[in-house]
């Protein structure tokens, strides 16, 4: 028979060996979403740096147009600074992006249908009204997502149908 000591003892045994499991799988946790945030941040970071060499913007440039500090820019590129939504968009205004595909890269939007820079490049296009480019990336997310609908499953062509021939004779045309 165990005394009301041993009891609690006991008790208190189990409850700590339940908290240092559950806070090692807490600590698990936070190390993996850690993680993730950096590869996120990382991501940003080239994708900006890609565009702006692909603009043939200087760093020092973009810094200025964008109203950040060199030295803060430097470190959204490589990864170690997680820039907020009004910066994206001031980066995206001096790389003349769309700011939604930096904040698709920031997973601050959901990635949309398509690929981003036909968005972008209808949303730079300055010969188009607003109202034109939001129809125009409506329509063309509608024909991607239709595309990548009927593109899964594999229909037989009318040619390739068994029992009709691909290349019929002049006879039997």
């Amino acid at each position: 028979m165990q005394t009301p000591g041993e009891f609690v003892s006991g008790q208190v045994r189990s409850v700590r060996e339940k908290v240092d499991l559950l806070a090692g799988s807490v600590a698990e946790t936070v190390a993996a979403e850690a993680q993730q945030v950096s590869a996120v941040r990382s991501q940003v970071g080239e994708y900006i740096r890609e565009q702006r060499s692909a603009a043939r913007v200087s760093l020092r440039e973009l810094a200025r147009t964008a109203g950040v500090s060199n030295p803060y820019l430097s470190q959204v590129e490589r990864g170690l600074r997680k820039p907020s939504a009004e910066i994206l968009a001031a980066i995206a205004r001096g790389l003349k992006i769309s700011a939604e595909s930096l904040y698709e890269q920031a997973g601050i939007l959901d990635r949309r249908a398509g690929n981003p820079d036909t968005v972008a490049a209808i949303r730079s296009d300055d010969q188009l009204s607003e109202r034109h480019k939001a129809v125009l990336i409506e329509l063309y997310e509608t024909y991607v997502r239709e595309f990548a609908a009927t593109s899964t499953p594999q229909h037989p062509t009318p040619s390739s149908a068994p029992g009709t021939d691909p290349n019929p004779s002049k006879e039997s045309a």
